[in-house]
């Protein structure tokens, strides 16, 4: 059978294999003496190059050079770090323009300015209420040092994105959302209140109910209000740290909408499509459910610790792979043998929460494999009556395009709250492309289809989105500008993107 999990192992296999066969192009391509002495001449320009690039950087300590998990755009940025409120009072007063950054998994330029202000050491906790599963704790603490802390109580996160690297405040500005949104929403739904630090350096508590403006905007507000200081959540209380899982082979688009509409009443859900695939395959893949699992459907040996799951081996992608290295000879001989492996009918199986949810987060560097320039995610979604002909006319364009998605994922949606809100009643689907030539501007031709049948593209995940893109497809545009402006004090935190799309220039 096919689990998430197993995925990964076939990331894993075309990761050595594709390491193996750089090595053996290296080794075995021709070379000349002529040759030997340029590459050795140009490689000591390079070093040359750093050493004068260094020491003009050292005359400021806080410069560095930074990207987010997409590894473009790649800049040199001001950089700060704070432990303690005084400290980022300072930082935000004294600053023109900053923006707050996490983790940077973030896969776009949201995180990314001039200057940034990092929140990763605040990483306090504090309080745990083990009784009625409510957490406090600061803005710089990851969702896998939350897991580490409440699934053992026997709690576990209402909703939580495909990763755990992220931290809250990260979580919070995208307003994250996972294989749960069409049952639990998103993150902020959950959200109990937080505190902000706001321009002029004032902490204001907000909520639901309390400076509900300043909570509206800030959730999915991609850091544009403030610094997050920390947030308040509710949990949600689980039996085991365990998934039942059911995996079904799917073998066409139309079969997979079929399929997603009869999973609708499962918590959890999400689909790999082959977007390679042409003709009567066009769409096929494997549609993953689950549900958390009691203990009576554990093993055995799972009922003695419920609660506790094993460590798992990671596997770590050492260097950037060639550009040549994801085509679409290896993507779909890839993809081909993903789907074949997955039996046909429905596979039952119990899966760790690690493994369900967070299956990439066992190859360390994974972002690697799209190469030194680096990759985007294209996701977009569609309204439910439009999702089935829009979804089938990008996957008819994108087969015959060129360009390669290394993977894709599609989920279903409940409508969002909030003043940008990605999520709609439809389906979305998320498109991982290498960096290349003409890209973008294929993609802005994906874009028209998108406006077309009524969707919109994800903040979170875009790092090419334009402004007439981004005012046509979001609801709300001109309110949530005029609430940045008068809550951060004019622009005072903006970034690439916030400029890009039209919020903050």
């Amino acid at each position: 059978m096919i689990k998430l999990g197993n995925v990964v192992k076939f990331l894993a296999v075309l990761i050595l294999g594709s390491i193996a066969g750089i090595i053996g192009t290296l080794l075995l391509a021709p070379r000349s003496g002529r040759e030997t002495r340029q590459s050795i001449k140009q490689k000591g320009q390079n070093v040359l190059h750093k050493l004068k690039s260094a020491r003009e950087k050292s005359a400021d300590p806080n410069m560095k050079e930074i990207s987010n998990w997409g590894n473009y755009p790649q800049v040199q940025v001001k950089f700060h770090e704070f432990e303690d409120l005084e400290t980022l009072r300072k930082l935000i007063t004294q600053s023109d323009e900053v923006i707050a950054r996490g983790n940077g998994r973030c896969y776009g330029d949201s995180a990314l300015a001039p200057e940034i202000i990092s929140s990763l050491r605040y990483n306090k906790f504090l309080s745990f209420d083990k009784e009625q599963g409510i957490i406090r704790c600061q803005s710089g603490v990851l969702l896998s040092e939350i897991l580490d802390v409440i699934v053992p109580q026997g709690w576990f996160l209402p909703v939580t994105p495909g990763t755990k690297l992220i931290t809250v405040g990260g979580a919070i500005a995208s307003d994250v959302h996972g294989k749960s949104q069409h049952k639990a929403g998103n993150f902020s739904d959950h959200l109990i209140d937080m505190e902000i630090m706001v321009g002029d350096g004032t902490i204001v508590k907000c909520s639901h109910t309390e400076n509900t403006e300043l909570f509206l905007t800030t959730c999915g507000g991609m850091g544009l209000t403030g610094v997050i200081l920390n947030a308040t959540m509710q949990l949600i209380p689980v039996e085991t740290a365990y998934i039942r899982q059911e995996s079904i082979k799917i073998h066409n688009f139309d079969h997979m909408m079929a399929v997603f509409e009869e999973s609708e009443n499962w918590n959890y859900s999400v689909a790999w499509m082959d977007c390679l695939a042409r003709g009567k395959h066009l769409g096929r893949g494997f549609l993953t459910r689950g549900e958390h699992a009691k203990i009576e459907e554990l093993s055995s040996k799972q009922q003695q610790k419920p609660l506790l799951i094993s460590e798992r081996l990671k596997l770590n992608v050492p260097f950037n792979f060639p550009s040549f290295a994801l085509n679409t000879f290896s993507v779909t001989a890839f993809n081909t043998a993903l789907y074949l492996k997955q039996p046909n009918g429905t596979v039952e199986s119990i899966e760790s929460y690690d493994t369900f949810f967070y299956p990439l987060d066992s190859i360390q560097n994974w972002n690697r494999i799209y190469g030194k320039q680096g990759f985007t995610q294209y996701q977009f979604i569609l309204p439910k009556a439009a999702s089935r002909e829009g979804v089938h006319r990008i996957l008819d364009r994108i087969a015959e395009s060129g360009h390669v998605p290394f993977l894709a994922v599609l989920k279903l949606y409940r409508q969002q709250n909030g003043y940008l809100p990605f999520g709609i009643e439809g389906f979305s689907l998320a498109l991982d492309f290498p960096i290349k030539n003409g890209l973008f501007d294929f993609l802005d031709e994906l874009d028209e289809i998108v406006l077309e049948y009524g969707g919109r593209l994800y903040l979170t995940k875009d790092v090419r989105m334009n402004k007439s893109m981004f005012t046509q497809s979001y609801p709300n545009v001109e309110r949530f500008i005029n609430n940045v402006r008068d809550l951060n004090h004019g622009n005072k935190f903006k970034s690439f993107q916030s400029d890009r799309v039209g919020i903050t220039q």
